[in-house]
């Protein structure tokens, strides 16, 4: 079931229901595309139609972020949970090192990605990574090549929204191997262990970004957003 919020259509899944239809696009027959997009991104959607029809593209789209989950709950479209990209990309690390999936690792700093290999596979024993690239690149074509040459299944794609989400549409049918795809932002950076997550009691109360906020001032500009974005949510309910 769909939750259309500002023109994105959210899948109303819980955690255990993403993961399984996450699980079933490694049975597919071509790239499967996972966004997760959070209440700026949404913001930056309701402004922009191409941006927005991309992401309706996916296969499937995650609620990632509080101002997401509030925005339905005040429009009396309420969503089941959150579901934010990291904790599903760390959930399908079990599922990949089960299968035998073979994982791809792009974006961030270089070295990042990397250092998020060791740590995956710390958290996930017998995970494959087959491996990483880092998210400077100007030509995107050897990026493709290398993603194919190692013979990928799943790819996570950290380059920030919406240059992963770009990124995962221009290529999907150019990665045979490839049956998922996840858009992940800053996810390499969590598992590398350089950004540092807020404590679970202010997960669990939403106030993440919070957390974020105050490691991060600087990001003030991007959050404001966030109350935008709720704004114009009640503003269009029916």
């Amino acid at each position: 079931m769909k939750t259309d919020i500002l023109g994105l259509k959210f899948d109303n899944v819980t955690m255990d229901e993403a993961l399984r239809i996450g699980e079933g696009f490694l049975d597919g027959s071509k790239a499967a595309i996972v966004v997760t997009p959070n209440a700026e991104i949404g913001y930056d959607a309701s402004q922009d139609p191409a941006l927005c029809a991309m992401l309706n593209g996916a296969d499937l789209m995650l609620p990632d972020g509080a101002g997401v989950i509030l925005a339905a709950k005040l429009r009396k479209t309420p969503l089941k949970s959150k579901v934010a990209g990291i904790d599903f990309a760390a959930n399908m690390l079990q599922v990949f090192a089960r299968r035998g999936t073979r994982l791809y690792l792009l974006g961030s700093k270089p070295g990042v990605a990397e250092q998020a290999a060791v740590k995956m596979k710390e958290k996930a024993p017998g995970l494959v990574v087959c491996g990483t690239a880092d998210g400077y690149f100007k030509d995107e074509a050897p990026v493709v090549a290398a993603i194919n040459e190692a013979k990928a299944e799943a790819v996570f794609v950290c380059l920030g929204a919406p240059k992963q989400e770009r990124f995962m549409f221009a290529h999907r049918d150019e990665l045979p191997t490839v049956r998922l795809m996840a858009g992940l932002g800053g996810s390499l950076d969590g598992f590398a262990g350089n950004v540092k997550r807020a404590p679970d009691w202010m997960i669990k109360c939403q106030l993440e970004w919070f957390y974020r906020l105050c490691k991060e001032p600087k990001r003030i500009g991007r959050m404001m957003r966030l109350p935008k974005y709720v704004v114009k949510a009640i503003g269009s309910r029916q």
